[in-house]
């Protein structure tokens, strides 16, 4: 009983620190929308959070605007719906899409840049970022742990499996799953059934 009168008490907290405090900081945020305890907020003037979304504790939210003299034009949109469960970690450089209704499992990363590594006796950190168009679409579910790399595009309604390394365009309704991650199955239009 004492515990649940603490946690409402929590939601309540992370409800009032998210319309009204955070509001003053990101770029947008929705009604009903929830933002438990991040461990890093970074350049958030250039995220915009739609309505009811929910981003659990212990999320990296990061918008890069500069490195050494790369200058970037970052917006990280989070639509209406969206579901980011703890420990995600999400990096815009460009704008990055995560479309309404998705839910993101814990542990998830979602980059849009790439570190450029070919100048040998230059520490890969020191050298420039690739950055390359990344979005995920509409009801799309990405499992715990999966890694969704620079240059990826998911349709509407992608399931991605847990702990997959995704890189790549993929299709409307399609499951992906591996090392590094292909189509593994596929929505028929026709048959109605998943293939």
């Amino acid at each position: 009983m004492l515990y649940e009168k603490y946690n409402l008490i929590i939601d309540q907290v992370t409800k009032f620190k998210s319309q009204y405090f955070y509001k003053l900081f990101f770029k947008n945020i929705g009604k009903k929308t929830r933002i438990k305890n991040p461990i890093l907020l970074k350049n958030i003037h250039h995220i915009s959070i739609g309505s009811k979304v929910l981003i659990g504790d212990h999320a990296r939210l990061e918008c890069v605007e500069k490195k050494g003299e790369q200058i970037f034009a970052p917006h990280l949109i989070i639509e209406d719906g969206v579901s980011i469960e703890q420990r995600c970690h999400i990096t815009a450089a460009d704008t990055l899409i995560i479309g309404k209704n998705s839910m993101i499992s814990f542990d998830v990363s979602i980059q849009d840049t790439d570190h450029e590594y070919q100048a040998v006796g230059i520490p890969i950190a020191n050298q420039p970022l690739i950055v390359k168009q990344t979005r995920i679409g509409e009801n799309c579910f990405i499992g715990s742990g999966a890694k969704i790399q620079a240059g990826t595009i998911l349709g509407k309604h992608c399931i991605v499996g847990n702990s997959a390394v995704v890189r790549g365009v993929f299709p409307d309704y399609c499951v992906i799953a591996g090392i590094p991650a292909k189509i593994i199955q596929r929505y028929n239009k026709k048959t109605l059934q998943w293939e």
